[in-house]
């Protein structure tokens, strides 16, 4: 039996009102915020071909008005410990598909 995959696809509007298309490849919540790992998903093959494979990690926030919106994570040091607990849970998801 073959499990199907479906990616949770995530649109992005740019402070200059443009639209990103990512895929969601993990979330995470710790006592102070909500974060994803996201993954930008190209219609054009040529994009695919120039993109480094970089995943790309943000805050998950929310208005006044409870409109939720993602930023990047201005603190160095908050990042990179959000960093690491996605790059340990992302590797082992990837190991165990392999």
């Amino acid at each position: 039996m073959s499990e199907e995959f479906n990616p949770d696809i995530v649109s992005v509007i740019d402070e200059d009102g443009v639209e990103h298309i990512f895929e969601e490849l993990d979330r995470i919540e710790t006592d102070t915020a909500r974060y994803v790992a996201l993954l930008p998903v190209y219609d054009d093959a040529e994009d695919i071909l120039d993109d480094d494979g970089e995943i790309i990690i943000l805050k998950v926030e929310e208005d006044k008005d409870g409109e939720t919106y993602l930023c990047p994570i201005e603190n160095a040091k908050e990042f990179d410990e959000v960093q690491a607990i996605f790059e340990e849970r992302l590797s082992d998801l990837f190991e165990a598909d392999e």
